[in-house]
């Protein structure tokens, strides 16, 4: 990065798309050697806090297309990791719920992406980066808001 021309270096939407870059490849690294993917883990993460949830529904809260999450249930289905189950307000539509088995994956995963946040942010101390995480949480949810 240091060869990068200062006018890059020096603006925070160039740095945020660098630093995202890094981040992203060490999260696909660390869940390869698993076996998983990062939708996996949006997925679960999703169920596991607001409950058993429609496909439609999961789309909407985690960002991933709803082809992408029909795809993602289905591997998480034959891992044995979900469950779906006719949705007993609405028979048109499925609920997704968590297994045992997938909350001992979600586990996992949670262990995994910890590791990886402080291998991404090792070169800060432990209050810069609950700093820099509100500060991004910040703009994220003023840009989606």
């Amino acid at each position: 990065m240091s060869t990068a021309p200062v006018r890059l270096r020096s603006k925070a939407s160039w740095l945020v798309n660098q630093a995202a870059t890094v981040a992203h490849r060490l999260a696909m690294d660390e869940f390869a050697r698993s076996g998983a993917r990062r939708y996996h883990y949006g997925i679960l993460a999703a169920i596991d806090e607001n409950g058993p949830s429609s496909q439609a529904t999961l789309s909407r809260s985690t960002g991933i297309d709803r082809s992408d999450v029909v795809a993602v249930i289905n591997e998480l289905a034959d891992a044995g990791h979900v469950e779906r189950a006719p949705d007993p307000a609405d028979g048109r539509r499925n609920l997704i719920t968590l297994t045992s088995t997938g909350v001992q994956r979600l586990q996992h995963l949670e262990d995994q992406v910890r590791a990886t946040q402080d291998v991404f942010l090792a070169p800060l101390e432990p209050a810069e980066r609950e700093q820099l995480t509100r500060l991004l949480a910040r703009l994220v949810d003023h840009h989606h808001g």
